[in-house]
């Protein structure tokens, strides 16, 4: 390296070794603390599937560079560096964000959405209809910022919490030139609806996270959903009996966890989310991905996923199993919890409704392996709604033909279709459910 200490070179650098293949090389930089969480293995899987969605490197630009106040007061991490390096692709953009310590090693990695300015409202949103301004989620060292988007006019509206997927998503669930939740967001304030979503905590504190012990899908969203929630319910102009959380992909599967631990929660509204047991579900999508018509994966790296999700089913796994050797990076805390959990048992257990939404093109959550899961557990429940929207994708974007991960880097929006059952379901209507739905929903709230 030319200079082996100044972290923008040593970020360059690792960039250039993972589009050479080198992982093993960009290892061998990591902090005994990022070593314990990712190996050569599993950054060599996460960076092929990114490389999927965005195609070959084409370029690597410009590193931004900035102190991280977060961890700085550490013993043995002081001056860490956070540097971002945009990697542009054939299909798309990603951004590599680092952290370096004064020493040059990487104490953090992630591949992240490309930073972008591309989006554009969605026509079915006009941005007269409605106000926004920034909240502040929890308090302590793991407050997390959001929005507040609330429709022009006294109310009371009914509201509405926003979770993202699995990831250090950002409020807006931006991928690509795409940002979903404020699709979303926009749309519904437009139809009445006050909408509150937020940074996730693994966005906003990924260092200090990471390093914590026990680690959860849980500590990864309840406490803010609830704050949100509870944030909401405090709005003059938004009728505290009627705050509802919708969660996409993991935000879904989280849903009736953040249900129960917050009873006036008036109602769930689940897009896409998994019920498979995301091991298996992770072994599903990256055989789809080294399929012949897509090939963006090799049967290496799925050997590799296979290898890591068998570790989670072997009666072995315990909280001192390495992360590294675990699917995602994720540590063995996360997946005992995970294990643990049946988010379709853990809804049929709650007195709310429920509007349960699925793309009939995503390859990511499925009809087959998920849809058809909550079906089961929740198809005597009259106050749960079912929607299949055909033509839609595993972010409810429209579109024929297979979804790649390649059509997330094309510029789209949520299906105003999707947006407007969202927010008529969200409104009231008589009759909708059950008389001992309303009353069970009346008796939480009370």
């Amino acid at each position: 390296m030319g200079n082996d200490t100044d972290p923008a070179a040593i970020a360059v650098t690792v960039v250039e070794m993972a589009r050479d293949g080198r992982f093993t090389e960009i290892e061998a930089l990591f902090a005994p603390r990022l070593r314990a969480v990712v190996s050569a293995r599993t950054l060599r899987t996460a960076w092929a599937a990114e490389i999927a969605s965005i195609g070959p490197v084409s370029a690597i630009g410009t590193p931004a560079t900035e102190p991280m106040p977060d961890g700085a007061d550490r013993a043995g991490r002081a001056g860490l560096t956070r540097v971002s390096v945009p990697v542009s692709g054939r299909d798309g953009g990603l951004t590599v964000v680092m952290s370096v310590d004064g020493a040059g090693a990487l104490n953090g990695l992630r591949l992240a959405p490309a930073a972008t300015t591309s989006w554009a409202p969605p026509p079915y949103a006009a941005r007269g209809r409605f106000g926004e301004h920034d909240v502040t989620l929890g308090t302590g060292p793991l407050a997390v910022p959001g929005t507040l988007t609330m429709p022009r006019g006294r109310g009371p509206h009914p509201g509405v919490v926003l979770l993202s997927g699995g990831g250090p998503f950002d409020r807006d669930a931006t991928s690509g030139p795409n940002k979903p939740l404020k699709d979303l967001a926009w749309g519904l304030a437009c139809r009445g609806v006050a909408v509150l979503r937020f940074d996730k905590v693994t966005c906003v504190h990924g260092a200090r996270v990471s390093d914590a012990d026990g680690f959860t899908m849980t500590e990864e969203y309840v406490p803010h959903a609830v704050a949100a929630v509870r944030l909401l319910r405090s709005r003059p102009s938004v009728d505290a009996a009627r705050v509802f959380v919708a969660g996409h992909s993991m935000g879904g599967k989280v849903a009736p966890r953040v249900a129960a631990a917050e009873p006036s929660v008036a109602g769930l509204v689940i897009m896409a989310g998994d019920a498979e047991p995301m091991h298996r579900s992770a072994v599903r999508v990256a055989r789809h991905l080294a399929s012949p018509a897509i090939g963006a994966m090799t049967e290496p790296d799925v050997e590799a996923i296979a290898r890591q999700a068998a570790l989670v089913e072997d009666p072995g796994l315990s909280p001192s199993t390495p992360a590294a050797l675990l699917p995602l990076g994720l540590p063995a805390s996360y997946w005992l919890d995970l294990c643990a959990y049946d988010p379709v048992a853990a809804a049929a257990a709650l007195e709310v409704p429920m509007l349960i939404l699925q793309g009939g093109r995503d390859y990511q959550v499925t009809v087959e392996d998920d849809l058809a899961r909550w079906k089961a557990g929740l198809a005597r429940r009259a106050d749960v709604e079912f929607r299949l929207y055909a033509a839609d994708d595993h972010l409810f974007f429209p579109g024929t033909g297979p979804s790649t991960p390649a059509g997330y880097q094309r510029a789209q929006h949520v299906d105003p279709a999707v947006v407007a059952d969202i927010a008529a379901w969200l409104h009231p209507a008589p009759g909708r459910f059950s008389r001992f739905a309303r009353f069970t929903r009346f008796a939480r709230r009370g």
